[in-house]
């Protein structure tokens, strides 16, 4: 069997490119506001991560451009050997006093974070309780450890207890959630997770990765949200989301840290952040904590959406969040809604197995601060068309 033969064998795109209804790799030519250009047309973006607005906030962007001039592009390796900057330890230090712990650490994506954190704690006879819906990321740190992963299902804490009970022996147990997920817009039951890892002897990570500068009286994310800072031993974030940049933060304890930092093969093997996405993550965040009216604003505007689209008809599921997901359920219909949304100038993005459940394609539409009540009206008047045009309100 050639290994390459699957390669071939995959024309499932090619299929949907005939039919015309393709929607991935998507050139941008512009910045990345409320508004983009793909293909030289004007496009409303409500399928980005970008939920205060900041990417495109001249402060940040001025802050990036000062700081490649001064450090130059790259850091050229790893924060282990030559690629700490003292911009790194800064942006360290002002998330950990941000998050409320005694320690952060920075790795170069998100996506690392969760894979080089999860990884290097989990060891031969430990056991990782992970939610279904947790982001790949996450399923990948489990598989590159050597525990054992027990999945419950999504959002089920009687599940989740049920699986601790079953296996309440002598060993390491981690559960491991998403703060605010990703597809389904949903909040994980927190103070239920708090409460089985007590009673059960196992410690918790939060990925905050879309709750960071949303959640919270100060956008300190999930466990603010639900005051339970101090009882949730890790949380992780990433920076492409409200923080403008790109890159990812673990906060714990100190002796948690000192050791993913020495053990984390994801931090130790990999280049450093480099110094324009520090310097914009620092400017980031410095806005977040000045500027609460931006998540007040993005707040605004994720209960007029949930109310309004509730209202045509629309299933948006459970979300309580910026994340709004629209659900279709036939895949080939989720593509060609996504394309008449695109063709009437809205930039969606079109879900479907197996990043959702099978039957359960939705179109996810996510929202930012600096979307203007205007581009809101925009956005509910065509899904409203698009909606009675297929059948699905």
């Amino acid at each position: 069997m050639d290994l390459l033969a699957k390669c071939k064998q995959f024309v499932r795109h090619k299929e949907i490119q005939d039919a015309g209804f393709y929607p991935y790799f998507r050139p941008i030519s512009s910045s990345l506001g409320t508004e983009v250009v793909i293909n030289g047309q004007k496009m409303l973006m409500i399928g980005s991560n970008n939920y205060l607005g900041l990417v495109s906030d001249p402060r940040v962007k001025e802050a990036a451009a000062n700081a490649a001039l001064k450090y130059g592009s790259g850091c050229t390796g790893s924060r282990f050997l030559n690629g700490t900057l003292d911009l790194h330890e800064e942006l360290e230090y002002e998330l950990a006093k941000f998050l409320k712990k005694e320690k952060a650490q920075v790795f170069s994506t998100g996506f690392q974070t969760n894979l080089g954190a999860i990884s290097c704690l989990v060891g031969k006879n430990d056991l990782i309780f992970a939610d279904r819906s947790d982001h790949a990321s996450i399923v990948d740190g489990c598989r590159l450890s050597f525990g054992r992963t027990i999945k419950f299902k999504h959002n089920d804490m009687e599940d989740l207890e049920r699986l601790l009970k079953v296996n309440d022996n002598d060993c390491g147990k981690l559960i491991v959630t998403d703060g605010v997920f990703s597809m389904e817009g949903d909040i994980c039951d927190l103070p239920q997770i708090v409460r089985l890892a007590r009673k059960y002897g196992a410690r918790i990570l939060v990925d905050d990765a879309h709750s960071l500068g949303v959640l919270g009286e100060n956008g300190r994310g999930t466990t603010e949200h639900f005051g339970l800072g101090d009882e949730t031993d890790m949380v992780m974030g990433t920076f492409s989301k409200s923080f403008a940049s790109l890159g990812g933060v673990i906060a714990s304890s100190t002796e948690v840290i000192d050791y993913i930092r020495h053990f984390s093969r994801a931090l130790i093997f990999s280049a450093s952040i480099p110094p324009a996405s520090v310097a914009a993550c620092l400017k980031a965040l410095e806005i977040i904590q000045k500027e609460p009216q931006r998540r007040k604003r993005l707040w605004d505007i994720t209960e007029r959406v949930h109310t309004e689209f509730k209202g045509m008809g629309f299933n948006i599921g459970l979300t309580q969040t910026p994340i709004v997901p629209i659900y279709v359920g036939d895949e080939m219909q989720t593509f060609q809604i996504c394309r008449a949304l695109s063709d009437a100038g809205l930039f969606t993005n079109p879900i479907i197995p197996p990043a959702v459940p099978p039957g359960q394609g939705l179109i996810r539409t996510s929202y930012t601060a600096t979307h203007t009540d205007g581009q809101i009206d925009r956005v509910l008047e065509t899904f409203r068309k698009v909606g009675k045009k297929f059948g699905i309100i």
